[in-house]
């Protein structure tokens, strides 16, 4: 009796997934439709591009010019949102700091060598601190050999459904007018110490604040332009 209410047990666990992760890769289908984001500075080389964790629906927006690639946690959460990513066209690697990061990174960092893609990294997941940069995207950027480009997005709009997580994240709902502000490049020296990858850590800080910063003063200019 033991045996069969465990197996009733994996089952019930099993499916909720299941569940979860049908109910919202459709929704992401669904937004794609409707999807509306104004990319500014979008980057014309090969890059990794830097975004907050709470920023992660951003990654559809650098799908532009070529791929791109993200490297999503191996919970149960990332299963949710690796799938819900591959539905609307952007691709995924498994791993995290704790479970099968290096395999991801490795993995990562060889399709963006050998194929037409970018890379992307939560730079603050997958649990925090909240918007405190890690120093892994700046190694995978180095062996890549491309530069990393910070990104955030935003819009003053009311239309996002809003969790209560510890990255405040939110997703953008149908009719959102979103704006995705790309900054400069940051290029990765060749072979740096531990007192540059730290200038590197803290430059990327630091311009994503600014950028985010910039877009919420000048989103009615930025929401007119080109992509």
């Amino acid at each position: 009796m033991s045996n069969l209410i465990k197996k009733i047990k994996q089952l019930k666990k099993k499916y909720e997934l299941e569940i979860i992760c049908f109910l919202v890769v459709n929704l992401f289908k669904f937004e794609k439709i409707f999807y509306k984001c104004n990319c500014i500075n979008y980057p014309k080389e090969k890059c990794m591009f830097a975004l907050w964790h709470a920023h992660q629906c951003g990654v559809f927006s650098c799908n532009l010019n070529r791929k791109t690639c993200i490297m999503v946690s191996s919970s149960k959460d990332g299963e949710i949102i690796s799938r819900a990513a591959n539905a609307v066209g952007v691709e995924t690697v498994r791993g995290s700091k704790t479970r099968g990061g290096a395999k991801a990174s490795f993995e990562l960092i060889k399709r963006i060598q050998n194929e037409n893609i970018n890379g992307a990294l939560t730079i603050d997941g997958p649990k925090g601190p909240n918007r405190i940069v890690k120093k892994g995207i700046i190694e995978i950027a180095r062996m890549a050999k491309v530069p990393i480009v910070p990104a955030v997005y935003w819009s003053p709009q009311k239309r996002f459904l809003k969790f209560n997580s510890w990255d405040e994240f939110r997703f953008p709902l149908i009719g959102t007018n979103l704006v995705m502000l790309f900054g400069d490049p940051i290029y990765i020296p060749e072979n740096p110490n531990e007192e540059e990858i730290e200038k590197i850590r803290k430059k990327i800080e630091d311009d994503l604040n600014r950028l985010y910063a910039d877009l919420k003063k000048n989103y009615d200019i930025y929401i007119k332009q080109r992509n």
